[in-house]
Parts: C-alpha cells; sequence; structure tokens
C-alpha cells in the first residue's frame, strides 16, 4: 500500500428472490456500481460485487479475494451486511483455506514468471502477501488486510519495488507455503447459521426493495 495505490472496492447485493425463480436468472456479480465510488482524489478504482448467494458459494471455498470482503474497512453497509460479516468464524475451514490461498499464489507465482505484462513485481509482492495471509488466517482465525503496520509490509514494499531478488522471493514464499501445508486444522465450517442467514434474507427480498 502506498498514497498512491488503487482503490479497490468490493460489494454484496441481493437480487430480489422472485427474480431469481423466473427464466433468465440475473447476473451473479456486477462491477457498473462503481461508477458512483469513484476515489474523491480521483485515485483509480477497481470494483466488484457479487450477488449474495454467489458471494456465499465462493466464500465456503474460502476463496481469498472473497474473505477478505469479510475483514476490509466499511464504505457503506446494511442490518444484513452486518450480519453477513459476522458469519466470518463459520466460512472458515482449514483444509479448504491451504488449498484455496495456495492455488492463488501459485497463480501469482505464474505471473510472475510469465511476466506478459511487464508487472512481474506486483505478482511476486501479491504472491508473498497472500501467503502470509494465508498462514496468518490458519493460525488465529483473522486475515490481515490492512498490512501498513504488520512486520511483512517494509518486505513487501521492497519487493514491489524489485528491489528483493527473484531467489529470495522464492525461497520466502517456500517458507510460507510449508508453515500453511503443516499447519493444524483449527476451523470446521457450521452451515447451519449461514443457510439461516440466507433463507431469512430470502424471505425478506421476496420482491425488489
Amino acid at each position: 500500500y502506498t498514497d498512491t495505490s488503487d482503490y479497490d472496492y468490493r460489494g454484496v447485493f441481493v437480487h430480489a428472490t422472485s427474480s431469481l425463480l423466473r427464466i433468465g436468472v440475473p447476473k451473479p456479480s456486477d462491477t457498473s456500481w462503481i461508477e458512483n465510488e469513484k476515489h474523491e482524489q480521483g485515485q483509480k478504482a477497481d470494483a466488484t460485487a457479487w450477488e449474495l448467494g454467489h458471494f456465499l458459494q465462493l466464500a465456503l471455498q474460502c476463496n481469498p479475494t472473497i474473505l477478505e470482503v469479510f475483514c476490509a474497512p466499511i464504505v457503506e453497509s446494511t442490518p444484513e451486511g452486518k450480519q453477513l460479516r459476522e458469519l466470518f468464524p463459520h466460512i472458515l475451514d482449514s483444509e479448504r483455506i491451504k488449498t484455496a490461498f495456495l492455488g492463488y499464489a501459485h497463480n501469482q507465482r505464474k505471473k510472475l514468471f510469465d511476466n506478459k505484462d511487464n508487472k512481474q513485481w506486483k505478482y511476486a509482492s501479491s504472491y508473498l502477501r497472500v501467503l502470509h495471509q494465508g498462514h496468518v488466517l490458519l493460525c488465529t482465525g483473522i486475515l490481515p488486510v490492512d498490512l501498513r503496520a504488520s512486520y511483512i509490509h517494509g518486505k513487501l514494499m521492497s519487493v514491489r519495488e524489485g528491489i528483493v531478488p527473484r531467489g529470495v522471493i522464492i525461497d520466502s514464499a517456500y517458507d510460507y507455503e510449508r508453515k500453511i501445508k503443516e499447519s493444524p486444522s483449527l476451523f470446521t465450517q457450521i452451515l447451519e447459521p449461514i443457510n439461516e442467514f440466507l433463507l431469512q434474507v430470502r424471505k425478506d427480498y421476496w420482491e425488489e426493495k
């Protein structure tokens, strides 16, 4: 994170339940809403929002991007949004976290080596960042999103600037991967409260509000 970093907006929305039962189910994600969420100082913004049901399906896979939505700073929320964030502990599953975070990291490593768009150090930083996040999450149940106060922040900035040799980056990543694979299985998903929440929202939003 720097003063010139882009802003990533993530959100969750609800389709009317009646629309989900009609032919031609509406899209499970949306990006158009960001036009009203541009940062006031003109910084670039990237945004995606997911329909609640699709969002929860991805969350139960422990998708790193989705899990960050639960823990990121709030720009705007509703009572349902507060209830959704409170489900975070029930979403966590140690083995799925390992699979999802290692998979995301390997994708960033591939982009690092391919370097098709000359952003290799950005991918290298993301590679280490997601491994660090996954390891902390597995050990504590807490997903660190803002890493500016973390011991790893300086290293990530050096990687992003291309100062750290690629071999050092890979060695650090392999050490994190080993720790992730060896982490004890502390978390198991609890589906009942998640289903209860989703069903209640579907009842409350039968028609568009």
